[in-house]
């Protein structure tokens, strides 16, 4: 003993550290199997808090959009005990607002309106809309419907077309490379409300083809959807084509080559794959595009939803009504940001693996 200590003081200049041995439940130090896989409490425990992160994230998204919507409202000139007798138009006596202002507690002092509706958000409570008379959460449920198929319907066909003009550009030569960058830059550049004025007139006026309004069927999503995609598709085409021009230059595409792969799949098989990954991770962000965009085209084309109903109570200073569509679109884009983190971790395993 006394000997192998010498040899290892010789030939390290100092005596190695100790290495921890297995547990005797089978499970390394650092949580995972001796085989490096995972516990079941190590799994359970990350997910506990993640989803925690996630929770407590929701909650101060909420809170903060209800805040700041509250007293941006409070700051547009007028009075809301107008609104809720039917706007300036009325010629509402005084003992008529006193009464509006007593009955939805308008005359108490702003902060105390604050925390009054914020205990009613607490419970679920939406409140009333002042103008339609109704419950905001039954006004939300009617038009929550329209709006979601037109930013799924408009966010599939963006995705459709980002990825037929990245293909096209990375595998159509010089040419359609110029092209297609060209093309990507104007799309993404475009406002929606002169899109949807230009494919009016081409369309509807020029050529007969689609009513310029938002009629009931397929048809009259045609329009609107294109008027959401086609600056969202510019967006995403340059990323994803970036992505692609990385991806044929990545070691892993030469291994491929190497193994004597083809052209075509290392392109359909490998580097595809790859460029998905950040046009995956930007769906959240292309959600809320959406749904902002939803707001110019669905009063443009005079269609039903939220982004119309969002529109008109801004101008009635609805402040119900614009704080619960408001919380609605926050929460629903929370809900898409991480289902679109759980699809990354899915296409891109080393995500997982980053995370232990």
């Amino acid at each position: 003993m006394a000997g192998s200590l010498s040899v290892d003081l010789v030939a390290g200049g100092s005596r190695p550290e100790p290495r921890p041995g297995p547990r005797p439940d089978g499970a390394g130090t650092d949580g995972t199997d001796t085989d490096g896989a995972d516990t079941r409490p190590a799994r359970r425990g990350r997910l506990i808090r993640w989803a925690a992160l996630r929770l407590g994230g929701v909650l101060f998204v909420l809170w903060a959009v209800a805040t700041v919507t509250f007293f941006a409202l409070r700051l547009i000139p007028g009075d809301p005990a107008e609104a809720i007798l039917g706007g300036p138009g009325s010629q509402a006596s005084a003992e008529a607002l006193a009464e509006a202002r007593a009955e939805y507690g308008l005359d108490q002092p702003l902060f105390t309106q604050y925390v009054v509706y914020l205990g009613h958000l607490a419970t679920g409570d939406l409140g009333t809309s002042y103008a339609l008379r109704d419950s905001v959460a039954s006004v939300i449920l009617v038009n929550l419907g329209p709006t979601l198929l037109l930013a799924l319907v408009s966010l599939v066909a963006a995705l459709v077309l980002a990825l037929g003009l990245a293909v096209w550009s990375t595998r159509g030569g010089r040419v359609a490379a110029a092209v297609g960058s060209l093309l990507e830059i104007v799309a993404a550049a475009v406002p929606h409300f002169w899109l949807a004025i230009s494919l009016i007139l081409l369309f509807s006026t020029t050529l007969g083809w689609l009513p310029p309004v938002s009629v009931p069927g397929p048809l009259g999503l045609v329009l609107p959807v294109l008027t959401l995609a086609v600056p969202l598709a510019g967006f995403l085409g340059q990323v994803m084509r970036e992505a692609l021009l990385d991806a044929m230059e990545s070691p892993f595409v030469l291994s491929a080559r190497a193994r004597g792969e083809g052209d075509g799949g290392v392109f359909w098989r490998h580097a595809l794959r790859h460029a998905a990954i950040p046009a995956i991770g930007l769906v959240g962000w292309a959600f809320g595009s959406l749904i902002s965009g939803a707001v110019v085209v669905e009063t443009i084309f005079a269609r039903q939803g939220l982004g119309r109903s969002l529109f008109s109570a801004v101008q009635g200073r609805d402040v119900p009504l614009v704080i619960g569509v408001v919380l609605v679109v926050a929460l629903a884009y929370m809900l898409v940001t991480t289902l679109t983190d759980l699809a990354d971790r899915v296409v891109d395993p080393r995500l997982n693996r980053a995370s232990r």
